[in-house]
């Protein structure tokens, strides 16, 4: 399939990038930084995604995965102005099969950066008026939301033992997720997934279900 990707530079975007490239698909990329990915099934373009106007003419994409996103830098410009640009751009069209958004746990939480949060919260709820209107394609658009993956972008607090600790406290698996295992969730809600749609998956090892319950004789 015809897969159009944001943010392939680094990370979770790369990850998905070379995913859908083993499998076969046929993969074009958008990120502000250069690609170290070298492959007949992938084209690169570098522009920031916040140039509108700049954006190539691409037609009939199949999968669209908006991935590009920043932290604490015109967040909101980025993660869902720029998101709600390119979906409108590629994605309402008939050859289009499904729509993914990487948001955020923090979405629902509200534990992050204050413009962040409001960001990924838009992209929920953008996720939701998107679904409803690419569902006359037979297509389908959720929002994969992680809590923490191990990233470059994470290292700050991953090489913090201090901080670490304390992440590793208010998670009940005790680790972050991989890129990998976050790629193969966005191959799955686009590749495999034909009936889920207008849905958030939270995926953070259970940390938005911590209550910090203390009793007499409970320890949860």
């Amino acid at each position: 399939m015809k897969v159009l990707i944001t943010g392939t530079g680094q990370g979770i975007g790369k990850g998905i990038a070379e995913l859908f490239i083993a499998a076969n698909h046929q993969v074009i990329g958008i990120d502000r930084q250069s690609s170290t990915i070298k492959h007949d099934n992938y084209q690169h373009y570098q522009l920031d995604i916040r140039q509108f106007k700049k954006l190539p003419d691409i037609a009939d994409i199949e999968i669209l995965i908006n991935n590009a996103g920043t932290q604490n830098e015109d967040d909101i410009a980025v993660n869902l102005k720029a998101l709600i640009s390119i979906t409108e751009k590629y994605a309402f069209q008939p050859k289009i099969k499904s729509i993914l958004n990487i948001g955020s746990a923090s979405a629902h939480t509200g534990a992050e950066f204050p413009e962040y949060c409001a960001s990924k919260g838009g992209v929920v709820a953008y996720t939701k008026n998107a679904a409803l209107r690419v569902a006359k394609y037979g297509a389908t658009c959720n929002s994969l939301d992680p809590g923490g993956v191990i990233t470059p972008l994470n290292e700050c607090v991953i090489n913090d033992a201090n901080l670490w600790r304390q992440i590793m406290n208010e998670t009940p698996l005790k680790r972050w997720a991989t890129i990998e295992e976050i790629a193969e969730w966005a191959y799955f809600m686009t590749v495999h997934n034909k009936f889920c749609t207008g849905q958030s998956i939270i995926i953070d090892g259970g940390e938005a279900i911590n209550n910090h319950f203390i009793w007499p004789g409970h320890n949860i």
